[in-house]
């Protein structure tokens, strides 16, 4: 039968006087089993022949049941001899835990302090308990209880059994706002971690309610609305209430957002006589009238900072002084600079990475040991180790040095995984289904390097990469990368088959604050084949056979979408160009440009983004492109054409042959926004508009000698998108219809992806 030791004692002594005195010849100790009578005297401190008070006593008793050791205690004073009656504490014979079946015995039982062969006792047993019903909290399931029990066996031992209800989870079926009056409930629930778990829970989305997290939505919420200027912007309350049924949680965020400000008037300042401030002012990259961030500002500290450290002048810190200007809604920063302690970096200590190379984690510090300290420095170091993504928490802390004029910079990390398996899949009416499965590991070996290898394939394409990145190339800001490639096409569009396999190295570096270049050298092998010699476009059967080749090239990228200082915009651009062919029959130069903007309106709701490409095909002397160096329009570029459905075309031959092109422009625009469903389901909508074309050919006599139209013929369509947030993952439907086409595209209507990680 299980029983429960209760917390309450079992005492009884006699009716002493405070005025009365004892004297003990001897001492008797009665049920003591395991504990010997020397521990329990050296409990009571009462020596033979000493005369002791009721009061010490007392105190005698409550030592002995202090230690922990005993059911029950009783003191009983006979003449000369002083009689300690005790029931010791059983032992622990094992520790078991029923009734879990969301966790598991190898998360709980740690969890629990008391262990076999230990002395049992109840504030253990509850303590051991408190622990299992926090560990279903923060998975989700605040009914959870647990209740311990005991379970007698012979010789004074017991089993200590933990009987668990674990109950429902409690998922957050609503969060609501109070306060907000620029930004909607449903723009302000896309900021939060915490998201709302949607009638299908199964199915669609669920999110259990976890207290802890509730303090970062609350960071969360000031960041985003401080970096659109709402400097006073609070969080006053967060009000979490159970439903009745307690498998529910409904989350109230009380907020005062306060007023939006701009930026006023920028100054810079200084009493250092060395400083030239005309050249600070000039490296101000602010603007008068644009929404005032800390992000902003603080980016301008540090540029501020750079220069005087180019100028040879260290210790100086740049302060910014903010003027408030409340009826215009404006605030007015001085930057002042000025000089700041002199301290330097005695060391940096790492700890906490078993797995992570030191040398990965001091890279992101541009400080080193010896260097001048600057506290902006180390916490943009901070922020760096953390983006890594290698660990679970990193904290950067500073404390004295040996003297009063150096500090030591504690970095201590806890490591998370790294690798991942990936899959993924899409559907076209082409192709069929399509699956994409990666092995990636982003840390390799503590390393910090990247290495993943990946395919991905229909029923007419597969292809198999390899890629190496090594971020710190020479322990510079260098990025090394190498790609080993192997395509295999047999496109439903295309009656003949593509074999690619190429090497390639790369090496880029950063050229401005959101400027980047990359330079690559490469080995490739094209070989087109499997054509029908009476079905097929001459020209194709001109081109058949084997290419091989050198390329060298260069790519610029600009890109302000993660970076950049304003979170409601972002531009994209890139140009590069590449030498195909070097040492081959073939040598061209082909040229790419792309240039992506997108900015969000009406609070944030509504995002537009638009999209320019286009590429062009250079020959040298004599070469012409081959139908494998060619650009072909795929069904993402030029949406409501299937892939190689455009361009060019031998429609005399029997197989009426895409044949590509030498050059290609495509303009995509679109637009995503809610649509009024209730947010819990996961369920957004978007449009979209895409032109474009692909032509010019360097030979164009086909089939019986009739000439290929290969002139510029743009092609349009429209669509609509649905992107829909699963529990398998995120996907997106495009339903599309081509607006001018020529009568020989292939047309594509219906498309969807899906991508999961596991």
């Amino acid at each position: 039968m299980a029983t429960f030791l209760g917390m309450m004692l079992s005492v009884s002594a006699p009716n002493m006087g405070a005025a009365q005195d004892f004297r003990f010849d001897r001492v008797e100790i009665n049920g003591n089993q395991r504990i010997e009578a020397a521990t329990i005297l050296s409990f009571a401190q009462i020596d033979r022949g000493q005369t002791v008070t009721a009061g010490e006593l007392n105190d005698a008793f409550n030592r002995i049941q202090a230690s922990g050791l005993f059911e029950s205690v009783e003191i009983t004073p006979r003449g000369g001899t002083l009689v300690i009656d005790v029931v010791e504490y059983p032992t622990i014979n094992q520790i078991a835990v029923e009734g879990n079946r969301r966790l598991d015995d190898d998360v709980l039982l740690p969890l629990i302090e008391a262990g076999p062969r230990q002395v049992y006792n109840p504030a253990i047993a509850e303590a051991g308990a408190a622990a299992i019903v926090e560990a279903y909290r923060v998975s989700g399931r605040l009914a959870a209880t647990v209740t311990p029990v005991i379970i007698r066996r012979s010789d004074n031992r017991v089993d200590l059994v933990f009987e668990v209800t674990e109950g429902a989870v409690v998922e957050n079926e609503r969060i609501s706002f109070v306060g907000n009056r620029v930004y909607s409930d449903r723009r302000l629930r896309r900021v939060l971690a915490t998201k709302e778990a949607s009638f299908l829970r199964q199915v669609i989305r669920a999110d259990s309610f976890i207290e802890d997290r509730i303090e970062f939505d609350r960071q969360l919420l000031t960041d985003f609305y401080t970096s659109r200027g709402y400097v006073d912007f609070q969080v006053l309350s967060v009000a979490p209430e159970l439903s009745r049924e307690r498998d529910a949680v409904l989350v109230t965020f009380t907020l005062r957002e306060g007023q939006q400000f701009r930026i006023g008037e920028l100054t810079a300042s200084s009493d250092l006589r060395e400083v030239d401030i005309d050249s600070y002012i000039a490296a101000i990259d602010l603007d008068p009238g644009e929404i005032y961030s800390p992000a902003k500002v603080d980016r301008t500290i540090t540029r501020l900072e750079r220069l005087a450290l180019q100028q040879g002048l260290n210790f100086v810190r740049v302060s910014p002084r903010v003027s408030r200007n409340d009826l215009e809604g404006t605030l007015d920063v001085n930057f002042v600079l000025e000089r700041g302690p002199r301290v330097f970096v005695e060391r940096i200590d790492i700890e906490g990475n078993a797995t992570t190379l030191d040398r990965v984690i001091r890279r992101q510090f541009d400080t080193v040991e010896g260097d001048p300290f600057n506290p902006r420095e180390i916490r943009q170091a901070a922020d760096r180790i953390r983006a890594l993504g290698y660990f679970a928490n990193a904290d950067v802390d500073t404390r004295p040095g040996s003297s009063d004029d150096t500090v030591i910079v504690d970095v201590n990390v806890e490591e998370a995984p790294t690798g991942s398996l990936s899959f993924g899949g899409s559907f076209s009416v082409e192709d069929g289904f399509g699956l994409v499965v990666a092995l990636t590991e982003r840390n390799f070996l503590g390393r910090g390097q990247t290495v993943s290898l990946s395919f991905d394939g229909t029923s007419g394409d597969q292809n198999v990469s390899f890629n190496f990145v090594e971020p710190s190339f020479l322990s510079r800001d260098l990025r090394f990368s190498t790609t080993i490639g192997v395509t295999s096409s047999d496109n439903s569009n295309r009656e003949f088959d593509i074999d690619r396999a190429g090497i390639d190295f790369g090496l880029s570096f950063p050229v401005s604050e959101n400027g980047r270049l990359g330079l690559n050298v490469g080995y490739f092998e094209t070989e087109l084949s499997d054509l029908d010699e009476e079905l097929s476009s001459p020209i194709l059967l001109r081109e058949i056979g084997k290419e091989t080749g050198a390329r060298i090239g260069y790519t610029y990228s600009f890109d302000t979408r993660r970076s950049g200082l304003n979170p409601t915009a972002g531009v994209l651009l890139s140009f590069g160009q590449s030498l195909e062919g070097v040492g081959g029959d073939n040598s061209f130069v082909v040229t790419e440009a792309r240039a992506i903007a997108e900015r969000r309106f009406f609070n944030e709701d509504i995002l537009l983004r638009a999209a320019i490409e286009g590429g062009t095909i250079t020959p040298i002397g004599d070469s012409a492109p081959n139908v494998t160096d060619r650009f072909f329009l795929s069904r993402s570029q030029l949406r409501g054409f299937a892939s190689n459905g455009t361009g060019p075309r031998d429609l005399a031959a029997p197989n009426e042959d895409a044949l590509g092109g030498n050059h290609y422009a495509v303009a995509r625009f679109e637009a995503e926004f809610p649509l009024g469903l209730p947010e819990e389901y996961g369920i957004e909508f978007g449009a979209f508009f895409d032109v474009g074309s692909v032509w010019d050919l360097d030979d164009t006599v086909g089939f019986d000698g009739v000439e290929v139209d290969d002139s510029l013929r743009f092609r349009s369509s429209i669509g609509i998108s649905v992107f829909w947030d699963t529990a398998i993952g995120p996907l997106r439907f495009n339903f599309s219809r081509a607006v001018k086409k020529e009568d020989f595209d292939e047309e594509n209507n219906f498309d969807f992806t899906i991508s999961t990680r596991f």
